[in-house]
């Protein structure tokens, strides 16, 4: 191909949309289309002269100027803060508004079983014997029990409970796919852990102290967890029953709203998290402690209804999607 005839016979329409590209004005509804003619004209260009000429000079002025185009016909991404601001004022609590109702089985199952359970071991001489011997038993609610709080600096143990519960709640979602059957291990291992911990406490008069210590960061902590199961069994139960929609689209869409759901919660069980690090080994007043937990669960509970049932009724499903691109308009 001879270089120097191309670029003579199309590097007006080339000018041509660099200064279509580089208006700062307003550009009219003909200008509009024009853009769009000459950057699929460029593109095309492009491709012949990187088929047809070694010319790395006239690829990479076509290259840019195709990139340029592109830009200016596809549009320009919203700023990435306007997402931030919506994921976390629209998505993620539309995402936990759907899912009230089996996040609310989820926390009446989980707790009825833990309290059974704790009922149980205080009752029954020869359960709390099973779990480990009258030293062992006495060491861990008398010391071990509150000293876990306190035993680690409060920075290093907030961050460690942090990615614990982020992971064990991530598991429980992720998960969730194989028929929600890995979603309900991580809920009844959690909910084991916390009853027969309860029964221990209460067997031996130290049920103030367990209280006193779990409900600070527990409330919060907890009620991401049951969320999370909840995500993870709605999108197992999604396997068996698609409902009107297709299986795969109800599967992606699904997905889509837990992973919202999975991206907020980080930032849930970091404040839980903080709260387990810096409060509940730390601050001495029972009253506070518990305050502090309490606060920090109704103002989760009060953005979820608030903003969740707003966003819903809106015709928001948590659903993750791309932000509409800002494409060249005239006028």
């Amino acid at each position: 191909m001879d270089v120097d005839a191309y670029v003579a016979a199309h590097n007006a329409e080339w000018q041509r949309l660099e200064r279509l590209i580089g208006s700062g004005r307003k550009r009219t509804g003909a200008e509009v289309d024009e853009l769009v003619e000459l950057y699929q004209r460029t593109a095309t260009h492009l491709s012949v002269v990187r088929s047809s000429s070694p010319d790395p000079i006239l690829v990479a002025r076509l290259s840019s100027l195709v990139a340029r185009g592109r830009a200016a016909v596809a549009g320009a991404r919203a700023p990435m803060w306007r997402d931030a601001t919506r994921f976390l004022t629209v998505s993620f609590p539309a995402a936990a508004w759907r899912m009230r109702y089996w996040w609310i089985g989820i926390a009446v199952l989980g707790n009825l079983f833990a309290l059974a359970l704790a009922i149980w071991v205080v009752q029954s001489p020869e359960v709390q014997a099973s779990i480990g011997s009258p030293y062992e038993v006495r060491q861990l609610v008398e010391h071990d029990f509150a000293d876990y709080y306190t035993e680690h600096s409060a920075s290093s143990f907030a961050f460690k409970v942090w990615t614990n519960n982020a992971w064990v709640s991530a598991t429980a979602l992720i998960f969730g796919i194989l028929l929600g059957i890995p979603t309900l291990y991580v809920l009844f291992a959690n909910q084991l852990n916390l009853g027969v911990s309860a029964g221990l406490m209460f067997a031996h008069g130290k049920g103030a102290v367990f209280f006193g210590l779990i409900l600070p960061h527990g409330l919060l902590e907890l009620s991401a967890v049951y969320l999370a199961c909840a995500a993870g069994l709605k999108l197992g139960w999604t396997v068996i029953d698609p409902g009107p929609r297709r299986r795969g689209q109800a599967l992606a869409e699904e997905g889509r709203a837990a992973v919202s759901i999975a991206i907020g919660l980080v930032g849930v069980l970091f404040v839980s998290g903080l709260i387990e690090g810096f409060v509940t080994g730390w601050v001495h007043t029972t009253w506070l402690r518990i305050g502090i937990g309490v606060v920090a669960e109704a103002a989760f509970l009060a953005y979820v209804v608030v903003l969740g049932r707003r966003a819903v009724r809106e015709g928001e499903t948590g659903d993750v999607r791309e932000r509409p691109d800002l494409a060249p308009v005239s006028g």
